[in-house]
């Protein structure tokens, strides 16, 4: 855990909770309404982890508002960068089952 923990220190950013890890998204893969809240941004989903585990987040979320519409479910582009983004660490820290 302290090696994943690393990796998302240097790979994402803070969000001021030692076990949440925010994993910005590109602006190319914004939605439509996200793209028209910028102002609400920047847009990320979530990684938590504990003693034992890494949780990946599906839901985005904006850094300015807690609720707004364009806070919604990852569409398939963004669930595909958030998994790209755990196949990677996987890979690039050869964690093994």
């Amino acid at each position: 855990m302290e090696e994943i923990e690393v990796y998302l220190k240097e790979k994402t950013v803070s969000s001021g909770m030692k076990e949440i890890f925010w994993l910005e998204i590109p602006e190319r893969l914004l939605s439509p309404v996200q793209e028209e809240h910028k102002a609400c941004g920047p847009h990320y989903l979530a990684i938590e982890t504990g003693q034992d585990f890494i949780k990946f987040e599906f839901l985005v979320r904006c850094r300015n508002r807690l609720r707004c519409d364009c806070v919604q479910y990852a569409t398939p582009p963004q669930e595909t960068y958030l998994m790209d983004f755990a196949h990677t660490l996987i890979q690039g820290l050869d964690l093994k089952a």
